[in-house]
């Protein structure tokens, strides 16, 4: 029998207390929960928390995780307490904006399986009566919103873990731990003691930037005051409480409020009310918007302030996972009540058997993951000056900046070729986007790919790394670049990329993120040298049918005759670079890299040249617009670890021929099992103009409903899913764009594999309308002859 891991936990607060009984539900008996204060009193976070549990965030993944949360807390008590009470959450809305913005919301959270309506300002004073409806313009409603209470929570799943062997011991502030080996070895604590660990994990909140710091690493933390004051009685709750009496309802409770314009949270105390809001001084202004809100509190006063200081993440979501350069140290930091459970859950599933799951399914916690953030400047990068000249609209990427668009553009005669957009599909947009691409296909596109990653393997033993790593076979010719996977041990995709072959021991890959490079390193072995070479190198793409008499002149005539899939060393004008024959957009080209102190020379050698042949700068809406087009899938956006390579249409970068890989064995057993349960196909809608922005749910069709155009969300329940059982929620879309080039927009689509089959019709719900769509087999623009890498795209059954 295997060794049990000995597992540290520091923080016995809500989220601590969860992942000791996850772990010891898994049979992970020697677990040890350290906190710096008395127990069975918890973390302060936990005990100030008014445990407001809001599902409908947006996001896929923290939905999943909310939900997960919720169904653990209805099934947990303490002494005949209950700790989750489902109250409703009814999220408000005061502008056009935000009201727009909520129905974005209430699709995600159908695609996501909760329930929930949008309701008008009448419903949302009928649901809390304290409500003015004149200041508002409606809401979203989820019944399934309530309140935790975050003691009852951790002080029963601490019991649970205790009863199974896990031990809590408080007045233990953490002062060391111990690594070596490039592990974690021991835990120290202020009382002397020494706690020996295969594992540590830091959920231990504020403090979580200090537990960091004794194991010698950044956690990205940053404290947020957060105030919640508790109203002394609120006469006008006695008369709303009377009346629900009446109704006979067992829980007379009013649903939580939330209020992100004022920045405000509102949760029913008896005959009290709690408001919270993230403020640095004074309370006045929001208790000034609660006033307008809810004029009943006008003859209540603040008779309870408690300010806490909460830990978040740069940007919001959690920090979850292994540290890349710490084995054994995992952060489970900046975690609400919210999603305390679902996240203890995955974390416990991750912990024991490598692959995050909830439910008894996988999910993909890259936007939560601790390593995501990049330490790179946030500046435009090496090309910045020249872009800035053709004026760049920038957007955020991966840690830095990249061209959205460039408004020099804005005088071609193609923009009058791009129809125009309005309301919420015309923010963070431009015509000048359809111009951009319309020029890559019939002229040449110059795009900057300088925020993917680069990555060199080199060593006597790269090959065999790699071959053992990816799962197409490495063993090829010096100068052949191929795209390839990486398989997790269940056989989810873990990246996608291109493997180039610079020498028989030397290659270069191009990754999608940071995350991608860690995955990498975690399978180092000796005889390996990795080197991610991003920030000391810039990367541009050149495609385009012109790109021949662009580069005529500029390359030797040995790179102009380099076929498909092939990669050399050479020059272009006075820039040494690496160049490789791929192309992502379905147009002949080259993929260039070169020293980042080139990037400049570079940039004008190309852009000179390619004046007279009518290329043009292009900014990254142009490209997404180009790749849907050609059905180029891209990881984080359509793929994750949460499917296999059947599943994500990207059989074909398999061998299984080729020898053992990571996910192989586990690849074969599901393809014995028999198809997947899911595939990704690509959608055509019916409305050649329709935007999307991804994780909209796709419905199926009634049979009275199969003609095409748009049909109006049912007014009563706020959910479009028609009489007679039909018309359920069948998937969601994974990423989405308008194809400028083919007067299409189109959709990569998660659905359940008998249902994708070309010719399917289906209805994609998109703020509050059904727009009708359909299956379609493979990319809508042909690749042009010799634009090198296979593409990889979502197929349908024929």
């Amino acid at each position: 029998m295997a060794t049990q891991p000995r597992i540290v936990i520091i923080g016995a607060g809500i989220l601590g207390c969860a992942l000791a009984d996850e772990l010891t539900r898994r049979g992970r008996a020697h677990v040890t929960v350290l906190d710096e204060g008395p127990l069975p009193a918890t973390g302060a976070s936990t005990r100030h928390a008014p445990g407001m549990l809001f599902r409908a965030t947006g996001d896929r993944t923290m939905t999943r995780l909310a939900d997960a949360t919720a169904a653990t807390y209805a099934r947990t008590t303490l002494n005949g307490s209950g700790a989750f009470r489902p109250v409703g959450g009814l999220e408000l809305a005061t502008t056009p904006e935000r009201l727009t913005d909520l129905h974005r919301r209430h699709g995600r959270a159908a695609a996501s399986g909760t329930g929930s309506r949008i309701v008008d300002a009448s419903e949302c004073a009928t649901l809390h009566p304290l409500i003015d409806p004149s200041t508002i313009l409606g809401g979203l409603y989820v019944p399934g919103d309530g309140l935790v209470s975050p003691v009852v929570a951790a002080r029963a799943q601490a019991g649970a873990a205790t009863s199974r062997g896990a031990t809590f011991l408080g007045h233990r502030r953490v002062t060391g731990i111990e690594r070596s080996g490039g592990r974690v070895r021991s835990v120290h604590t202020s009382a002397g003691e020494r706690f020996e660990a295969d594992m540590v994990v830091s959920c231990a909140g504020t403090r979580g930037l200090l537990v960091g710091a004794l194991a010698g690493l950044t956690i990205p933390l940053v404290p947020v005051v957060h105030r919640y004051v508790i109203t002394s009685p609120v006469a006008a709750l006695d008369a709303v409480h009377a009346l629900e009496s009446l109704t006979g309802r067992a829980d007379p409770s009013l649903p939580i409020l939330r209020h992100r314009d004022a920045d405000l949270d509102v949760c029913e105390h008896g005959d009290r009310i709690g408001i919270g809001a993230f403020v640095t001084e004074d309370v006045g202004p929001s208790w000034d918007a609660a006033l307008a809100l809810l004029p009943g509190l006008a003859d209540a006063t603040c008779e309870e302030e408690i300010e806490s200081a909460l830990p978040f993440s740069p940007d919001g979501l959690p920090l979850l996972g292994e540290h890349p350069d710490l084995a054994g140290f995992w952060s489970a930091e900046a975690v609400r009540s919210t999603h305390a459970a679902g996240v203890a859950e995955a974390m416990a599933e991750w912990m024991t058997t490598g692959r995050p799951a909830v439910g008894g399914e996988p999910i993909d916690l890259s936007c939560a993951h601790l390593d995501r953030f990049d330490p790179r400047p946030v500046g435009p990068g090496a090309f910045g000056s020249r872009q800035v000249e053709l004026r760049a609209v920038f957007g955020d990427a991966a840690g830095g900046q990249r061209p959205l668009w460039f408004e020099a553009n804005a005088a071609l005669p193609e923009v009058c070729e791009t129809p125009r957009r309005r309301g919420r599909a015309a923010r963070n947009w431009s015509p000048v986007t359809g111009a951009e691409a319309l020029l890559t296909r019939r002229a040449a596109g110059l795009f900057d790919l300088s925020r993917w990653r680069r990555v060199e393997v080199t060593g006597p033993g790269a090959r065999e790394f790699l071959e053992r790593l990816t799962t197409s076979r490495i063993d090829r010719p010096v100068g052949t670049v191929l795209s390839t996977l990486m398989l997790d041990e269940a056989a989810g995709v873990r990246a996608d990329l291109t493997v180039t072959r610079l020498g028989p021991q030397r290659f270069e890959l191009g990754m999608t993120s940071r995350l991608d490079v860690g995955l990498l390193r975690s399978h180092t072995m000796p005889g390996v040298t990795i080197r991610d070479v991003t920030d000391e190198t810039c990367a541009l793409g050149l495609w385009g049918p012109k790109v021949p008499e662009i580069l005529d002149g500029l390359v030797p005539g040995g790179a102009q005759h380099l076929g498909p899939s092939e990669a050399a060393e050479f020059s272009v004008g006075p820039v040494p670079v690496t160049g490789l024959r791929t192309s992502r957009v379905g147009e002949y080209g080259w993929e260039f890299s070169a020293a980042a102190e080139h990037g400049e020379a570079l940039w004008d050698t190309l852009f000179v040249a390619g004046a007279r042949h009518g290329l043009v700068a292009a900014g990254w809406h142009a490209f997404s617009s180009l790749r849907m087009e050609t059905g180029h899938c891209l990881r984080g956006a359509d793929i994750s670890a949460e499917h296999d390579p059947d599943a994500c249409g990207l059989g074909s970068a398999v061998d299984m021929d080729k020898g053992p890989f990571v996910g192989r064995a586990a690849l074969a057993r599901r393809r014995l099992a028999g198809p997947p349960a899911r595939s990704l196909v690509t959608l055509v809608l019916d409305h050649p103009q329709a935007v999307l922005l991804g994780q909209e749910p796709v419905y199926d069709v009634p049979a009275a409903r199969r003609s095409r155009g748009p049909v109006l969300v049912d007014s009563d329940s706020g959910v479009p899913a028609p009489a007679g059982g039909d018309g359920g929620v069948l998937g969601h879309v994974a990423s989405a764009a308008v194809g400028h080039t083919v007067g299409e927009s189109i959709a990569h689509v998660w659905l359940p594999t008998e249902r994708a089959v070309t010719g399917t019709r289906v209805e994609v719900e998109c703020l509050g309308l059904r727009l009708g769509a359909e299956v379609v087999d493979g990319p809508r623009h042909a690749p042009a002859d010799g634009t090198g890498a296979s593409l990889i795209h979502p197929t349908a059954t024929s």
